[in-house]
């Protein structure tokens, strides 16, 4: 299911040709010295935000990993109760703060060697919320090369959702009925996020070509196996199919809230737009304090972190002056907004991209009947007025 945004005009179409993979995205500093983001970059450098922050994390990991362990142990203290279904909604919140972690991980913000995040992000991502860590990796690096591009950035490619006016073309039956109301199930199908990411891990572990794919899938076992014999045991059946639906619809309703923000309703690029535009005008940034920061992981000052994705969660709202300033000095907009205003945004867009659909379907049910009426032998024989 496809959370990101594209443009609330409808989708520029692009050219379908991949643009150069920008070296920023990797921590180096563009071949042009003097482009507008070199200089942004020099200054983001020199005010030391691109130094990584081992004490926020510990303290960060050990929070995190108390949660963890503190839902599982009240999980198997309460027992065959339904007081259970409070449990699985805090496991809910806890997994999507551990997803928001290995998300981190992932981008190298917390540690210096590929090895030891790697290490991390599988434990956290295969072990601990039984999602492939590898499979997201790439697809969220395909994300952020490429933010909202019709076709190459995976977040905005037709799914349940379309994101995009062209994508309504040509759906039929459910699809077409999805399509129209989209906006309306937008929040609803969320319960079915944290499904869907473990249906693409596996699909993705089937297919060769992953990196450590037997490691990967043999450590997203041990996750499935362990979770469903511990609620086999400790839970009656319907007990354990109620802790289920509950705890993964409040985990994918807490992903897809803390991710959706970032990039619906806003412009597709066309391919040729510098690194500096084509992060920033893609992205939103979501307005608020430390509890918005705590909430979406940091993940609300979009801008930032898509400009340098390797800078540790904490230091992006440091950044935010400094890249909100430049961007006025050379003129490319920097939008933010409210969290619940980024929400009527991206729902007035799914509105309008279903419209086709919408409008198709009204003129379907105004067209007059055929007034023919064919015999047994096929002959069409017209009703006289």
């Amino acid at each position: 299911m496809s959370i990101t945004g594209s443009s609330s005009t409808g989708s520029r179409r692009s050219t379908g040709a991949a643009p150069p993979r920008d070296p920023a995205y990797a921590g180096e500093h563009p071949k042009a010295a003097g482009s507008d983001f070199a200089v942004l970059n020099r200054r983001i450098t020199e005010a030391g935000l691109l130094e990584r922050r081992p004490a926020h994390y510990a303290v960060r990991m050990s929070v995190v990993g108390s949660m963890f362990v503190a839902v599982w142990l009240a999980f198997f203290l309460i027992g065959p109760s339904w007081w259970q279904l409070v449990v699985a909604a805090l496991m809910g919140l806890v997994f999507s703060q551990v997803g928001l972690l290995a998300h981190d991980v992932a981008h190298r913000q917390v540690f210096r060697t590929r090895r030891t995040s790697e290490l991390v992000g599988r434990t956290a991502g295969n072990v601990a919320i039984g999602m492939s860590y590898g499979w997201w990796a790439e697809k969220h690096t395909r994300h952020h090369n490429n933010p909202n591009h019709d076709d190459l950035d995976p977040d905005v490619q037709p799914e349940v959702l379309i994101w995009a006016t062209e994508s309504a073309l040509g759906r039929r039956g459910l699809k077409a009925f999805v399509g129209r109301h989209q906006a309306g199930l937008f929040f609803p199908l969320l319960t079915l996020l944290s499904i869907d990411l473990r249906i693409s891990s596996i699909k993705a572990l089937v297919r060769p070509g992953m990196k450590q794919r037997g490691l990967e899938a043999g450590l997203l076992a041990v996750h499935l196996v362990t979770y469903v014999a511990a609620l086999v045991v400790v839970l009656s059946p319907l007990q354990a199919l109620a802790f289920l639906v509950v705890h993964q619809a409040v985990f994918g309703v807490y992903l897809g809230m803390t991710f959706a923000p970032n990039h619906k309703g806003m412009p597709h690029p066309t391919g040729d737009e510098d690194y500096l535009r084509k992060q920033v005008l893609t992205s939103r940034n979501v307005t608020g304090g430390w509890l918005v920061d705590t909430l979406l992981g940091g993940l609300n000052h979009q801008i930032e972190h898509h400009l340098f994705p390797a800078m540790p969660a904490p230091n992006l709202r440091k950044a935010r002056p400094i890249v909100k300033a430049y961007c006025a000095q050379v003129g490319v907009p920097y939008v933010e907004t409210s969290l619940v205003e980024s929400y009527r945004q991206a729902l007035r867009h799914l509105h309008e991209v279903g419209s086709p659909l919408r409008a198709a379907a009204a003129e379907r049910k105004a067209s007059p009947p055929d007034d023919g009426v064919r015999t047994g032998s096929g002959r069409e024989v017209r009703s006289g007025r």
